[in-house]
């Protein structure tokens, strides 16, 4: 028996005994049994309720490890996937004989994979954008902890507003789901999620198009744009690369040995 069918059990017994404050006892009681503040069992159950309907584990705690490191995560907030990690990577096997380089995120939600790599990478900057301030201001807590915050910006943006700078190597994790795919996911994702970080429109590549127009602006020749994708999306990117004079380097496979990330060369 579970904790909270031992305090509904006793909640039960108290009340057909007329004792009016039956559920504050049955918690005390219980509180007593696990050695526990009441407190203690109430949050507990709260927590527990939260994740039955639903809410992810990262918002309920508030933390999600992602490669080496704990990460902040607020709600609203893209929660960091273990298929992303590929990505932190293959930059870093990209970049192992670079000591210098300035990096781009384009849509950097908590900062996870740009943070990730500069933590690696001592001599690297980087600046994040996103539209949700709720991420730009994620991605600052992230930045502060892993004392990476004289190394970074972030800025509020739209990719198709944004004009500063110009990088060596860009990289982004863009919605990339279909419209109409979104009802499939599940309620973990859909129901608390930001759509805005999941939704690539009625193809699924409309913000990854967007992404590769403005890399080919930001991006200095010679310079690296690695992007995650959907596992059936190869074939329409490769040609969105091309036509922007980029040379595709790389398709590299997720642990279920999906697509999932593409390297190329703005030549």
């Amino acid at each position: 028996m579970n904790i909270q069918n031992a305090i509904d059990q006793a909640n039960i017994i108290l009340k057909e005994n007329n004792i009016k404050s039956s559920k504050l006892d049955s918690e005390i009681l219980m509180s007593k049994v696990i050695k526990k503040d009441r407190k203690f069992v109430i949050l507990n159950l709260h927590l527990v309720d939260q994740r039955s309907k639903g809410k992810p584990i990262a918002y309920i705690t508030g933390k999600k490890d992602f490669w080496k490191y704990e990460f902040d995560i607020l709600e609203n907030v893209l929660v960091p996937r273990p298929d992303t990690e590929l990505i932190v990577e293959q930059v870093l096997e990209i970049t192992k004989q670079k000591s210098k380089l300035k990096i781009l995120d384009i849509g950097v939600g908590s900062g996870c994979i740009l943070l990730s790599v500069l933590k690696e990478k001592k001599n690297f900057c980087g600046v994040g954008i996103d539209v949700s301030k709720r991420s730009i201001d994620t991605s600052k807590i992230n930045a502060l902890k892993l004392n990476l915050n004289n190394r970074t910006k972030f800025f509020k943006s739209n990719v198709d507003n944004f004009f500063y700078g110009k990088y060596d190597l860009i990289i982004s994790n863009p919605p990339y789901i279909k419209k109409l795919d979104l009802k499939y996911l599940d309620k973990d994702v859909i129901n608390f999620e930001p759509k805005s970080a999941l939704d690539g429109g009625l193809e699924g590549i409309s913000e990854i198009r967007k992404v590769i127009n403005k890399s080919s602006e930001l991006i200095k020749i010679n310079g690296k744009l690695v992007l995650e994708i959907a596992f059936n999306q190869r074939i329409k990117v490769i040609k969105l690369l091309k036509e922007k004079g980029f040379y595709i380097n790389n398709i590299l496979k997720d642990f279920a040995k999906n697509d999932r990330c593409i390297i190329s060369t703005k030549q």
